[in-house]
């Protein structure tokens, strides 16, 4: 059966978001070229530039749909109450994203510590208010007596660096590892020790 149109654009652009998140991250924005990308995309870079208008829209859509996978990991926080799901359930997603979106992170880690100079009005409006409203939830805890006193905004900066790092620095890990990346075994075991020290900071059992 052919498919449609509608099929046929959601494939190339997948494929070109995907391409593009790997090269920006191993070239970063100003060395990736849209013919490298339509090259790894096995896309003719006239089909790129008919999605993809410009590569600054290109790396902005790259950056908002990660930023639109890393709030469904968190929807944990608006579908549960107990801290100890919500959160378990939160670093979980997080690193395993981490595992599977290792060039989408480090893209994002650059652009925000170049001050996100592409993103930056889009940025605070997707993020700010996201942020606060998880916020909330982990601020309603405290006042509830559910989990030990903890500045929201620093819970979440701690999972954040927590949870990236086994993206952002995946070649120290590797290299830490006997220049091989953590095997299944492994990563669980980390999944279960950066969740155990969080959890057990503020109070709670893993």
């Amino acid at each position: 059966m052919a498919r449609t149109q509608d099929e046929i654009r959601q494939t190339n652009v997948k494929k070109i978001l995907q391409a593009a998140e790997q090269l920006f991250a191993e070239k970063g924005y100003a060395g990736a070229s849209m013919g490298e990308i339509a090259q790894m995309a096995d896309i003719p870079k006239s089909n790129v530039h008919y999605y993809f208008s410009t590569k600054k829209a290109l790396y902005q859509d790259v950056l908002l749909e990660l930023l639109e996978v890393w709030k469904q990991d968190a929807l944990c926080f608006e579908l549960y109450d107990d801290p100890r799901v919500v959160l378990s359930t939160y670093i979980r997603a997080k690193m395993n994203h981490s595992r599977n979106r290792a060039h989408g992170s480090k893209v994002w880690a650059a652009e925000v510590m170049q001050g996100a100079p592409i993103l930056k009005e889009r940025l605070r409006d997707n993020l700010y208010e996201w942020a606060k409203l998880k916020e909330s939830k982990i601020h309603e805890w405290v006042e509830s007596g559910q989990i030990n006193p903890v500045e929201p905004s620093y819970l979440l900066y701690m999972i954040w660096a927590s949870t990236q790092h086994y993206a952002d620095f995946d070649y120290q890990i590797c290299l830490l590892n006997d220049d091989q990346p953590l095997d299944d075994l492994q990563f669980e075991k980390a999944v279960q020790s950066v969740t155990s020290v969080i959890l057990r900071g503020i109070g709670l059992t893993a």
